[in-house]
């Protein structure tokens, strides 16, 4: 009997039907949809970001003074890239003031943002009212941060010369206005650096501290071996971020004297060369290129880094 009944249960078994897998299909819509999402936003990318730039690539290497149709235009290879490094002697400064710049940013408002940071992530008592103090400046763009900066750099009214007791043009001295200019740029910078930095902290595992704490390590030790080399995918971005900040550093600089005067950048000689009064369109894109190469090189060491943590 028991074997009948076996043999009857795997018959019935086997006479059941096997559920088959179903592959889901998207509908019509579905697919309209996600052609939408992404190809909306590629649209607007490769329209406004890398048209323009490789229509600057290639605009460099020509004479366009963008004046006349596309027809007038000519082919001079690499002319504008040598009159650019050696028969324009606003290039040199420039690329002095944008390596000061770059030099500045990371040994003042990168490294007092992180300490920001640290400080902050200790939850101290007002914490929320100081993140929110140091946070304010970013929210702003850096030409009214200029502006700001105006009122208390102006020779005549100005709040520092008034505390000071001084006559300064603080934004009118070639000697000085890079410094100030520095100052004002940096105020904003270190509240960038901070929320970044302070993010990171928020994502290491408590227990890797608690770990170091009862190994003995203290609160230095602990940041030094323990959360920092945990920090490096951030510490990586923000080199990233504070290299091209100070390449494409413009807008306070354009605001304060036009880019003149003891503030030149490259960013401000691509934009005097290109819309300025000497239009020279191909000469102000070499400049560009250069830049786009400049920043191309810490883009692509950024991609690697997270490639490697990825394969990790």
């Amino acid at each position: 009997m028991a074997d009948v009944a076996v043999r009857e249960t795997g018959t019935a078994r086997s006479r059941r039907p096997r559920r088959s897998r179903q592959v889901r299909t998207l509908s019509g819509v579905d697919r309209l949809t996600v052609a939408l999402m992404v190809g909306i936003p590629t649209l607007v990318v490769a329209t406004l970001v890398w048209g323009p730039a490789i229509a600057t690539v290639l605009l460099s290497f020509t004479d366009w003074n963008g004046i006349g149709n596309i027809g007038d235009i000519n082919f001079i290879g690499l002319e504008n890239f040598r009159n650019a490094t050696t028969n324009y002697p606003p290039f040199a400064p420039a690329i002095q003031h944008n390596l000061t710049w770059l030099v500045v940013f990371f040994l003042g408002p990168t490294l007092l943002g992180m300490l920001l940071a640290v400080m902050l992530d200790r939850e101290l008592r007002g914490s929320r009212i100081y993140q929110s103090i140091f946070f304010m400046p970013v929210v702003l763009s850096l030409a009214l941060v200029g502006f700001i900066w105006q009122l208390i750099y102006s020779r005549d009214q100005g709040l520092l010369n008034s505390v000071l007791g001084t006559q300064t043009d603080w934004f009118g001295d070639p000697d000085i206005n890079l410094w100030a200019v520095l100052v004002a740029a940096g105020w904003r910078h270190t509240g960038y650096i901070m929320l970044l930095y302070l993010a990171g902290l928020k994502a290491v595992d408590p227990a890797l501290r608690e770990a170091a704490a009862v190994d003995g390590a203290g609160e230095v030790r602990t940041f030094l071996q323990v959360v920092w080399p945990v920090m490096r995918p951030v510490n990586i971005v923000i080199i990233v971020i504070t290299v091209i900040e100070s390449l494409r550093a413009f807008d306070i600089a354009w605001v304060i004297n036009k880019g003149r005067n003891g503030l030149e950048l490259i960013s401000t000689l691509v934009t005097q060369n290109v819309i300025g009064e000497a239009s020279r369109v191909g000469f102000g894109s070499a400049l560009a290129t250069i830049m786009i190469v400049i920043s191309t090189v810490f883009i692509i060491i950024y991609l690697i880094q997270v490639m490697r943590e990825q394969r990790r």
